[in-house]
Formats: C-alpha cells, structure tokens, sequence
C-alpha cells in the first residue's frame, strides 16, 4: 500500500480561532447544536449558511475553512443535499463527525394555544420525524415546509415583530431554537421516535498545494467514506462493487444509491465503509473498487464519533495483507517465493 498522508490522532476536531467555520443556520439548528460540540460559542468565527448547498459552497469558495452539515439520521436515512453536494464540484474533505440527539418541540407566538394551530411549519426532515405526533394531536393542520427547523422558528418571530403573519401558526423546531427566538412551547418532545439521533459531518478543502489530502491519522475507530459510479448499468454491478468489501472483509455501514444527473437510471452509490484508508484491507478494497467503477469519489478516513472499533471481518487481517505485500515484493525482485 502506498503511504498515505496523515495528521497527528484527533478522536474530536478542536476549535481553531484561525479558522473560519460554516453551518447550516440560521443560529438555533442542530447543525449549530453540533458544531457547538466542537466549537464553543466565542472560540471561533462561525457563520450561519441558509441552506446545505450554501454551507457546502461557502467551504468550497473559501469563505469558510470548515463546514458542519447533516448527513445521516436514524429516522429518514442519508440527507440527500449533502449527499449530493460531496458527490460533484470541486472534492472536499470530511475531516471529523458528530452524532447529536434529536429533541423536538412544537413552538409559537406567546399566547397561542395548540387549539389555535391550523398550519404548521417545519424542515422536511423535521417533520417526517414528527408526522404520527401531529396527526394524533392536530389531525387537520397544515404542513409549511421550511428551509431549515430554526428558520420556521425564526419566520414565526419575526412575523410578531413586525405585526405581520407568517402563513403558519407553529413551528417544529429545536428546544433551543424556541428559547432563542422567545416563542412559547406547546409541547415538548413530540418526535415519533424517541433515541433518534443525526450524524453530521465537518467539511474542509484537500490541504496542500500539491493537492495531497492530508488525514487525520488512524484511531482504530474510523469511518470512510466515498462515492462510487458505475462504469456500466449491467447484471451483478453492484455485487461487483460490495465484492470488493466483503473479499477483505471490511464492513459497510452505510450505503445508498443516488442519481448521477445526466440521464435517467444514472446512479451512484454513497458509501461508508468501517476503518481507515492507511489501513490495508481498506485500502485495497478501495483499489479494487477503482478497478470495477468509472470513478471513485474518495471523501475521506476520519474518527468516528461514538469510538467503536470496526467489526471484526471474515477477510484476511492486516498481519496477512502485510505479509502478503512482503511476498510480492520479493517475487518482483526475482527472489524465491
């Protein structure tokens, strides 16, 4: 395996006060709530983005160093704007990850009684994670999509503000997002499945001039992740692909088909895959994937964040990919085998 470059072990990403970091706003997201975890208020620039294309961006363009976005929840599955977003463009990084719980409430205007609620406004995610509390509690209300959960709950403060309405009377949105917009809570933990969790990733650009990726270095706790595209729509393309994880017995813990874009049955498959690309079943299982595959979208090798190792595969271990590499070597050296 050629020697791939890392950084010194970081388990969790530490704020930098020279860096400029992005999330998906406005203030008052889960997105915040994650970078928070990293990034405590007043320890760095941190900007609020209204969109996930527009996070993306902002770290592409350089306006930011680093990017907080969802990217995976337990109730709804991969967030198709990021998933599609690190499929094309300019490459990025995925340098860290952070798993957040994921509480909501429904929120509005003082004075409002959820008897007085006819319309109610949210993100998409949000409200497929709520559909079975509102349909118990206000069968006839109305759903608004919104950009984002705290911009439902912004649109609703500032509609009182300004004496206006805002086309809905409450808003699903995060317990810290109605605190921050001073909006009155009609009720509490409404989520249709208690325990669910997003996963968000941190963004940055490929480091040195020389384009090389430098990676935060091996935990024994990682994640990779890459986006493979067929070269061809055939029968058994994609064993082809999971061929090439489960012969080095590497586990995969996620993975999703997208469309490319360009033509109709065009897809792609979002992967993550357990372990770190310095490591020789993984890298070789990625080699063997640019083998079969157009092209390989390689995302990056980062700690995950609730430090579990990988699962252990019925593949050869690394002692076995290290002995076997030393075998070849001599063979081409005209050695005796």
């Amino acid at each position: 395996m050629p020697t791939v470059p890392t950084a010194a072990p970081t388990p969790t990403p530490h704020p930098d006060p020279t860096r400029r970091y992005a999330f998906f706003g406005p203030v008052g997201t889960f997105s915040e709530a994650a970078l928070r975890t990293v990034v405590p208020v007043g320890t760095a620039p941190a900007d609020p983005y209204p969109s996930v294309d527009a996070t993306i961006a902002a770290v592409r363009a350089g306006r930011a160093d680093v990017g907080v976005v969802p990217i995976e929840n337990s109730v709804e599955g991969g967030v198709s704007a990021t998933l599609d977003g690190l499929a094309a463009g300019d490459p990025l990084l995925v340098v860290g990850e952070v798993v957040i719980p994921v509480t909501f409430v429904l929120a509005a205007r003082p004075g409002t009684t959820l008897a007085d609620v006819g319309v109610v406004s949210t993100h998409s995610h949000g409200y497929a994670q709520v559909r079975r509390w509102l349909a118990q509690h206000l069968p006839g209300a109305r759903y608004v999509p919104s950009l984002s959960t705290a911009s439902a709950a912004a649109g609703l403060a500032q509609a009182a503000a300004d004496g206006t309405g805002a086309g809905y009377d409450a808003a699903v949105c995060a317990p810290v997002a109605a605190e921050r917009f001073g909006l009155q809570v009609l009720a509490e933990d409404i989520g249709d499945n208690r325990g669910a969790v997003t996963r968000f990733v941190l963004l940055a650009r490929p480091a040195g001039d020389d384009g090389r990726v430098v990676l935060p270095a091996p935990t024994g706790a990682d994640r990779t992740s890459l986006v493979a595209f067929l070269r061809t729509d055939h029968p058994g393309a994609l064993v082809e692909v999971l061929e090439q994880f489960v012969t080095r017995g590497v586990n995969l813990s996620r993975i999703e088909s997208r469309p490319t874009g360009d033509a109709l049955g065009r897809y792609c498959f979002s992967i993550d895959c357990e372990g770190h690309v310095a490591e020789a079943r993984v890298g070789e299982a990625l080699m063997g994937l640019h083998r079969v595959c157009e092209q390989v979208r390689f995302l990056g090798s980062y700690p995950r964040a609730d430090g579990r190792p990988a699962l252990p595969g019925s593949g050869p271990d690394e002692d076995a990919f290290a002995a076997a590499e030393g075998w070849l070597r001599r063979v081409r050296a005209g050695r005796a085998g």
